[in-house]
């Protein structure tokens, strides 16, 4: 008997099973939501696998590296999140799973996900710091201004110039402040302001808008390149309600582009005004000085110098002279006791000198080396001596020696 039954390889039936979901007009455009768990970014092929799960069941998901590419925030486990795609079977691993195309953040924005992440990450690298922001200098030469050539917050920032302070230069850099490509270009005009050191501060900006108009401002890259200007920033990006990464790296925040202008170029009127204030404080003081000196000169001409200097001098000449009186006075006294005090001394160093005890009747005896001696002992007979007396001396030779008894001491 003919066996009937039909009998399909394990990969026929995976993709047969893959036919029928590919098939099926409802599981080709779906949108799912869940909570993400075991994520993992194959940062090599930039393609994401992960899984979704609700309280009863989990799905796994591939999200492919070019739609992963625009995303906009960065998945993490257990984020909620809305999927949309398409189910189909995976044949070598004979399951189906979730191929997702574009990816939202469930009960939160994903623009404004993205933007508070952007934000905690550049926070916690002190890009935020007060520490490090520089200071706007109070009256600049020339402001660098990145914005599109034809908004509106070009022309009020051209505006309020004008009729601040008119003699403020403009250098405008050019830029797109929408879309994909903005953010590139407001960079680029941080890095030419930069190259080319033109400009006192730059203001980078545009006007209001919603979070999606506004969001290249939101760009991290260009948050990067405006915390390493060497020039200040100032940032005016929409209405004074608007906030963007650029407020809060920046040096210095303006609500709107209008706003910005007023801070970085006085009112020439208000300047004018402080400087006739200035002018009028430095010639009061002036005039009390000179005041001041006039009657000190008045006190000074009616001062018995300027009146008689002659008996002035007089009186120092007076005083002078006794002075010097005094002076040959004391070193009179000063002389003399000088002179006692080396009488005395030199009383006692003739006391105490050999000539004086030889004018008392005594010699010194002196061997043929000159040596003189002390005792009879230093001496033999026949030996030539000189004896040695106050006027002179002679020399002899010795006959006998006779050793004496000197007198006791004690």
């Amino acid at each position: 008997m003919q066996d009937a039954r039909q009998y399909f390889s394990v990969t026929q039936l995976n993709e047969y099973v893959r036919m029928l979901l590919d098939g099926n007009a409802v599981l080709s455009d779906i949108w799912i939501k869940g909570e993400i768990s075991n994520f993992t970014n194959q940062y090599r092929t930039g393609h994401m696998y992960f899984s979704v799960k609700d309280a009863g069941a989990t799905l796994r998901v591939v999200m492919f590296r070019s739609n992963a590419a625009r995303l906009r925030f960065e998945p993490r486990d257990g984020m909620k999140v809305l999927l949309h795609g398409r189910v189909s079977a995976y044949v070598a691993g004979g399951q189906y799973q979730f191929y997702a195309d574009m990816m939202e953040a469930d009960g939160l924005g994903s623009l404004y996900l993205a933007f508070e992440q952007c934000k905690a990450r550049l926070a916690a690298e002190g890009l935020f710091d007060q520490s490090r922001k520089k200071p706007i200098p109070s009256l600049p030469r020339r402001v660098g201004v990145i914005t599109s050539p034809t908004g509106a917050a070009i022309r009020d920032i051209i505006n309020i110039t004008g009729r601040r302070y008119p003699q403020g230069e403009l250098l405008i850099f050019p830029s797109l402040v929408q879309g994909e490509q903005a953010a590139a270009y407001l960079a680029g005009g941080i890095r030419y302001f930069n190259r080319a050191a033109n400009v006192d501060v730059i203001i980078i900006g545009r006007g209001g808008g919603s979070i999606e108009d506004l969001w290249a401002f939101n760009d991290e890259r260009l948050a990067r390149e405006i915390a390493a200007s060497e020039i200040p920033v100032i940032s005016a990006v929409g209405h004074e309600t608007d906030f963007t990464i650029c407020d809060f790296v920046a040096d210095l925040r303006a609500p709107t582009p209008s706003a910005a202008a007023e801070l970085v170029f006085p009112d020439r009127f208000a300047l004018k005004a402080e400087l006739d204030a200035r002018l009028a404080k430095i010639g009061a003081l002036v005039r009390a000085d000179i005041a001041a000196k006039r009657d000190q000169l008045r006190v000074l001409a009616a001062s018995r110098a300027m009146r008689s200097p002659a008996a002035v001098t007089a009186e120092k000449q007076m005083r002078l002279d006794e002075l010097a009186v005094r002076m040959h006075t004391a070193g009179q006294v000063l002389l003399d006791r000088k002179r006692q005090g080396l009488a005395a001394s030199v009383g006692k160093l003739e006391a105490l000198s050999p000539l004086a005890v030889l004018q008392r009747g005594y010699a010194v005896a002196q061997n043929a080396n000159g040596e003189v001696s002390t005792s009879a002992d230093a001496f033999e007979a026949g030996e030539k001596i000189t004896v040695r007396f106050a006027d002179g001396a002679v020399d002899a030779t010795v006959d006998s020696i006779k050793k004496e008894q000197l007198w006791n001491r004690n």
